[in-house]
């Protein structure tokens, strides 16, 4: 009965611990966004750079910044068709860019990291539209 509980706890253990890196890490995905950097701002007072800001990225519909003109055709037209970055989309689209988005203008290759793609976007979702902290 005894090595029972032991199982029971360490699968308790483990899946807490899959689900705390799922959810990511704000601190270390502020490490991973100085990648970004050279094109993208985010916080308060954040403007366009190459790329556009990225405060409320999460709930928003792609390519809709309207004081950024540099978004690629395809991506304006995914937002046209309803997209809305999620933190599902945003994963597979910061994972692998070209795959998400073939005609992306974007030439960052993606992180190819798990790890660092969550904690980026707990970074990220950190921002309102605004780029204060929530």
């Amino acid at each position: 009965m005894m090595m029972k509980q032991v199982v029971v706890a360490g699968i308790v253990l483990l899946g807490a611990s899959v689900a705390a890196e799922a959810g990511g890490d704000p601190a270390a995905g502020e490490k991973v966004f100085a990648q970004c950097k050279a094109c993208h701002n985010i916080g308060e007072g954040a403007t366009n750079k190459i790329g556009p800001e990225l405060n409320g990225v999460i709930g928003r519909k792609a390519g809709s910044i309207d004081t950024f003109k540099g978004y690629g055709e395809s991506l304006k037209k995914m937002g046209e068709d309803g997209l809305v970055w999620d933190e599902e989309k945003l994963t597979k689209y910061v994972h692998n860019p070209r795959e998400f988005n073939p005609g992306t203008k974007m030439s960052f290759v993606g992180l190819k990291k798990d790890e660092d793609v969550a904690n980026v976007i707990a970074y990220l979702s950190q921002f309102d539209a605004d780029g204060k902290k929530k």
